[in-house]
């Protein structure tokens, strides 16, 4: 049986229910994403971190660079259903900012350091919001109308995700 080197921790799939437990759960693992992603990267030198982590797949410095990508946009679009009535949220062609000059060359710590920050300031808010709030809405550009608890379980999904990909890579890389 091959590793799916896409997907090595699974695809996303949302829970049929959402309960205090579970978001307590995915509040845990939004907590732990900024650690995990700086020990999954800790001492590799830039040929390791300008390296695939599948064929024709981003390097894992650019894997690094889109989890704060993407967090600062789901933590914008968290906000603005928070304070808004179903709001528009325009999605990001996530290819093309991998490909940008920021996302190929700048050392990860800056990233790292971004996710650091974007996870404490959205935990934050998450952690003062009442049952009532996860059901808050916002529309989604492709994938329509979502709530707040789909998007805590999506990217309670996510950090591990692009985490794996780094510690997957370093196991079959012997780093």
């Amino acid at each position: 049986m091959s590793e799916d080197l896409s997907f090595p921790i699974g695809r996303f799939t949302a829970p049929a229910t959402y309960t205090p437990a579970s978001r307590a759960a995915a509040m845990a693992v939004l907590e732990a994403t900024p650690r995990q992603l700086r020990e999954a990267v800790a001492g590799l030198n830039d040929a390791q971190l300008d390296t695939p982590y599948r064929p024709g797949g981003w390097t894992v410095r650019q894997v690094v660079h889109h989890v704060p990508d993407s967090h600062m946009n789901a933590f914008v679009r968290w906000k603005l259903a928070l304070t808004e009535e179903a709001p528009p949220a325009k999605s990001y062609n996530e290819q093309a900012w991998a490909l940008l000059e920021d996302a190929r060359t700048t050392p990860v710590e800056t990233s790292l350091r971004l996710v650091e920050g974007i996870h404490d300031r959205w935990l934050r808010v998450i952690r003062a919001m009442d049952a009532a709030h996860f059901g808050r809405t916002y529309v989604h550009s492709e994938s329509g109308v979502k709530d707040l608890d789909y998007m805590l379980a999506l990217y309670e999904w996510h950090g591990p995700h692009h985490i794996a990909h780094i510690t997957r890579l370093r196991e079959r890389m012997g780093w």
